[in-house]
């Protein structure tokens, strides 16, 4: 049967009622499964340990999400085994059987979206559309890496001589770890496991302690698919002595990580030392987040502008690594713009996001919720002007009011550090050149985007702004799979490309194959 092209999953209108119910009984029949436990899976074998891992509700801490076990260094070293071994069979696994799978676990994804994005909501703290567009992504993710494979297993182009048979053939690499963020639960995970799996490796698949449920959703609806065993070998535990255990192992191939650059540059450090045993040099892909900024010219519709600025910064909390955390602003509409920012941000909601009448839910955790504050108050000390938000919201969850701060430092801790919250510092440039400067000040290089109805303007920009994902006249968060492949520059990572037709070669390599005929 011919596949169809590619085509993004729609997102869903909440505003219908059969909708809006559908969700509402997602929550609902999640909210009864909260609280249980759930296994390691190695090869097949479920494992219970000692130590365990407790998920909790950021809207209301006092909530289990779900109990899971804590891995030793031990178990690191049997996950990485069991990997290893699976993969000398699923290696020889047609590249059809393989994206087959990924065909029928996305199908089923999409008849039970809203139970993984209820999961979602409660795990991580996702509003309806927020965990809706994760959820969306993750099943864009199966079905452009299933056509993608398949792309790669098909016959491919090389110069032909007249004295030989040659060609080209992409294996996979070999067993590896995937350590996903909690930030995009659902979709990260399932974007980097599906890919290497389809690939034809093996995987240890290490979910992020604030979101093992979510990373349990995926790994499940595998196993029901038909995934066999070792493929993807489930571990939950602690990213510090089992994460390393499984980086430094000698038969770990790769490891897939997005997440902070203190913990990306450690891995990659780590994973550069070649251990005994070890004979290949390990590949690193890596996603270590971001500053990014808005650039607003005096030349541009400035009431979309701050729209779009206030949708970047504060979607999701700002913990995206893509989030707007950085306004740099032309001084001629500054004091306009950062008006329209603070009547913008002050009438957003803040609460529980299971209500959908809430914009904004909680941070993930109390340490997110301590360090975000502490930035606050950082920003204050070294001269911002507090305009909106500043302080902790009503409730009981981890909950942040949209902070909005003026008259930053382009050198200032809150102009440079990564925050990974809802906090949008306001930086005021002489010029669009200025301003192009002051954007690219940091050691960073994943998104940003620029306000200009100036067309020269743009095509510099365009030229100089130095970051992976570029956005002109649009919100510089939502990139949808295979229309913006995603990764960004210096210190924010590889260049990975996620969603992209360079992505699966991450996970490949290439065999040259020359047969002499004449």
């Amino acid at each position: 049967m011919a596949i169809s092209a590619f085509k993004n999953e729609a997102l869903t209108d909440f505003t219908k009622p059969a909708n809006k119910k559908s969700m509402e009984q997602a929550l609902l029949k999640v909210k009864s499964m909260l609280g249980k436990e759930y296994p390691i899976v190695i090869g097949g074998e479920e494992i219970f340990t000692q130590n365990k891992i407790t998920s909790l509700n950021p809207s209301r801490p006092s909530e289990v999400v779900g109990v899971f076990q804590k891995a030793d260094v031990n178990l690191a070293g049997k996950a990485v085994d069991t990997a290893a071994a699976t993969f000398e069979t699923w290696k020889f696994v047609d590249a059809k059987k393989r994206a087959d799978y990924l065909f029928k676990a996305a199908k089923i994804m999409r008849k039970r979206k809203h139970e993984f994005s209820a999961v979602m909501v409660y795990e991580v703290g996702k509003t309806w559309p927020e965990a809706d567009a994760d959820t969306a992504e993750a099943i864009d993710f199966m079905e452009f890496y299933a056509r993608e494979m398949l792309r790669f297993a098909a016959k491919q182009p090389v110069t032909k001589i007249p004295t030989e048979k040659n060609e080209v053939v992409y294996i996979p690499l070999g067993a590896g770890l995937a350590v996903p963020p909690w930030n995009f639960a659902l979709a990260i995970l399932t974007g980097m496991a599906s890919a290497a799996i389809v690939a034809g490796n093996t995987i240890v698949l290490k979910p992020s302690s604030d979101s093992p449920l979510t990373g349990w959703m995926y790994f499940d609806l595998m196993r029901e698919v038909g995934v066999p065993p070792g493929v993807i070998n489930f571990v939950s535990g602690p990213g510090g002595s089992f994460g390393d255990a499984v980086v430094a192992h000698p038969k770990t191939r790769f490891i897939s990580f997005t997440g902070s650059k203190e913990v990306g540059i450690h891995i990659n450090e780590l994973a550069a030392k070649v251990q005994p045993g070890q004979i290949w040099l390990k590949r690193v892909v890596a996603e270590m987040g971001g500053k990014d900024s808005i650039v607003i010219d005096d030349q541009t519709n400035l009431e979309a502008a701050a729209s779009a600025t206030i949708a970047s910064a504060f979607g999701f909390q700002g913990q995206k690594c893509s989030a707007a955390s950085r306004a740099i602003v032309v001084e001629k509409v500054y004091d306009k713009f950062v008006e329209l920012i603070r009547a913008k941000a002050s009438k957003l909601t803040v609460g529980e996001s299971d209500l959908p009448s809430n914009y904004m839910g909680p941070v993930v955790n109390q340490g997110s919720e301590q360090k975000i504050l502490g930035y606050i108050r950082k920003g204050l000390e070294e001269g911002g002007r507090l305009i909106a938000g500043g302080r902790k919201a009503d409730g009981t969850g981890y909950f942040i009011q949209p902070t909005v701060i003026a008259d930053v430092d382009p050198k200032g801790t809150i102009s440079q550090e990564e925050i990974f919250g809802p906090v949008l510092a306001i930086i005021k440039a002489k010029d669009f050149d200025h301003a192009l400067e002051i954007a690219n000040n940091t050691e960073f290089g994943l998104t940003g985007g620029v306000w200009t109805t100036n067309r020269k303007k743009i095509e510099k920009a365009k030229k100089v702004f130095h970051v992976g994902n570029f956005y002109i006249n649009r919100k510089i968060t939502g990139a949808l799979v295979g229309v913006h492949p995603f990764g960004g520059f210096n210190l924010s990572g590889t260049d990975s490309k996620a969603g992209g037709r360079d992505y699966l070669l991450l996970y490949l390599q290439a065999k040259s194959i020359s047969e002499k005929v004449k």
